[in-house]
């Protein structure tokens, strides 16, 4: 058993392949293995993450995860704790090795419970054996109509001021999406409840057995899963492919003492359109993008303002070379285009997608893309011809490039952003909790760092600059989005606790030099 963090890669697999993984495990090994083995890693961590807890309640379901729960129960009993078991299963109808495992919580003398407790205070440690995988968040699955006590278990355990210890997923979160199913998700009274209180939620863990799923990392996954741990149960996952992949940090990469701003690559940031008639301008979002080029190492970053050439220096940060658009090279450069690039951006995209030697679309190039077919075509054929391009949506934008819904994006996120980066023959970044990284045949993959600091203005600008950077440097398209994304969010990690994050501050510190 170890601790997910994200200082290293893992292998993420969804609901079938776990299943496959199981079935061949239960063939293999003697009856009722696999799940004396759960129980005792549960009992284990539960130990380890609450040593000196006293009463632990353990809400059960029907199935093997409840069954889980039970042989966890008995592990806990005779540690000398006082274990309350809400069982919703029966003896007659349970599974064979929850029956088993029924049978020997009951001779350890686990104290019964016919609903969840009055008092959840009194307990020091509860434990989550309700669903594991046995749900779906799909509108095709068929609806599940909670029970009176399996909503009053998910509502106590949702509201807990003790830790949870949620075995395999928490109750009713789709393994392979991150959704909820209808019906189970937690209310919003509990969340703000801790927020009107200034209390911060108790923790939140979650033993993922067999495998790691995908849907424990991106959606509502992060905030129901809290911390991520992993049991493989003694189980290899063989020839079983990975569905998608947890990132992990890229490698060191030192500067050659030789070395010299041009072998570090040039960046172009195009957009800030200047509404002057309105009263309005948005060269903020280019100069962001263009500032986070320069500190995460670019040789040199040009910034071509739709503006009319209103602002010609930037003081803050006189680095910055500003450029008429009809002045650069874009053979030669890789290109940011879209950061309040306006209805002004679609004048230019043509030539921007056609002429760029690496690309970056995001924001307002985006969603002109998403309007236009001729500049879809236009992005397929970057592909077709080795042009390494690089698309940085957040769900609203992906929806309109997709014809969806952003519900519709954010209900699977993996296969949204697998869809985008094969529509558009380029590696696709579908923004968010568990920022999804996609590209044309390959396995996607979800990022781990990053947390609410960055939902404020501009962020995803300095992400869009970071990712130029290292285009620039000479990485792949998927590399370079990979690596962007691991750094923009492990710098919010990182950020001070009582200091707010601008995204002017982060542009500064992404770069790590």
């Amino acid at each position: 058993m170890h601790r997910i963090t994200a200082h290293q890669p893992y292998p993420l697999f969804n609901t079938a392949a776990t299943r496959r993984l199981e079935n061949a495990a239960a063939v293999a090994l003697p009856p009722h293995t696999l799940m004396q083995r759960a129980g005792l890693a549960v009992a284990q961590l539960a130990q380890a993450l609450a040593p000196h807890a006293r009463t632990v309640w353990i809400a059960c379901g029907p199935g093997n995860n409840g069954g889980d729960g039970l042989e966890a129960a008995m592990h806990l009993q005779r540690s000398g704790r006082r274990v309350v078991v809400t069982w919703l299963g029966q003896p007659d109808t349970a599974p064979a090795d929850a029956r088993a495992s029924w049978q020997r919580a009951r001779d350890a003398g686990v104290v019964w419970a016919d609903t969840a407790p009055g008092d959840l205070g009194a307990n020091d440690l509860c434990i989550d054996a309700l669903l594991g995988i046995g749900v779906s968040s799909s509108p095709h699955s068929p609806a599940r109509t909670p029970d009176t006590r399996l909503q009053a278990c998910l509502q106590a355990l949702h509201r807990s001021p003790a830790p949870v210890l949620a075995v395999d997923l928490p109750s009713g979160l789709d393994a392979d999406t991150g959704q909820f199913a209808a019906g189970l998700a937690p209310d919003t009274q509990t969340h703000q409840h801790y927020h009107l209180h200034h209390q911060a939620p108790p923790p939140r863990h979650t033993l993922s057995l067999l495998t790691l799923k995908p849907g424990l990392f991106t959606a509502a996954g992060r905030d129901a899963a809290g911390q991520v741990w992993l049991d493989d149960l003694g189980v290899e996952p063989g020839h079983e492919p990975p569905n998608a992949w947890l990132s992990g940090p890229a490698l060191p990469a030192p500067r050659a003492h030789a070395s010299h701003k041009g072998s570090y690559g040039d960046v172009a940031v195009v957009g800030g359109e200047g509404l002057a008639a309105r009263g309005m301008g948005m060269a903020g979002a280019a100069l962001l993008a263009a500032s986070a080029a320069l500190h995460s190492g670019a040789g040199r970053v040009l910034v071509a303002l739709l503006d009319n050439g209103q602002q010609q220096l930037d003081p803050q940060q006189p680095e910055l070379m500003f450029r008429r658009f009809d002045a650069l090279a874009l053979e030669q450069l890789t290109v940011v285009c879209g950061c309040g690039g306006g209805q002004a951006i679609a004048r230019v995209l043509p030539e921007v997608i056609t002429r760029a030697a690496r690309l970056v679309l995001d924001a307002d190039a985006l969603n002109t893309i998403a309007t236009q077919a001729a500049l879809h075509a236009l992005v397929v054929a970057r592909g077709q011809h080795g042009q390494p391009t690089v698309l940085t949506p957040h769900p609203l934008e992906a929806a309109r490039l997709l014809g969806l819904t952003t519900a519709e994006v954010q209900a699977h996120r993996l296969d949204a952003a697998q869809q985008l980066a094969n529509q558009f023959n380029c590696a696709a970044v579908l923004k968010g909790s568990g920022t999804v990284i996609a590209a044309p045949d390959r396995v996607p993959a979800i990022n781990p760092t990053g947390n609410a600091r960055l939902a404020t203005a501009g962020t995803g600008d300095v992400l869009a600059g970071m990712v130029g950077a290292h285009l620039a440097a000479g990485a792949s398209a998927l590399r370079a989005a990979s690596e962007a994304v691991y750094q923009h969010g492990q710098a919010a990690d990182d950020w001070p606790a009582r200091q707010a994050l601008t995204a002017s501050m982060l542009a500064r510190r992404v770069g790590g030099r």
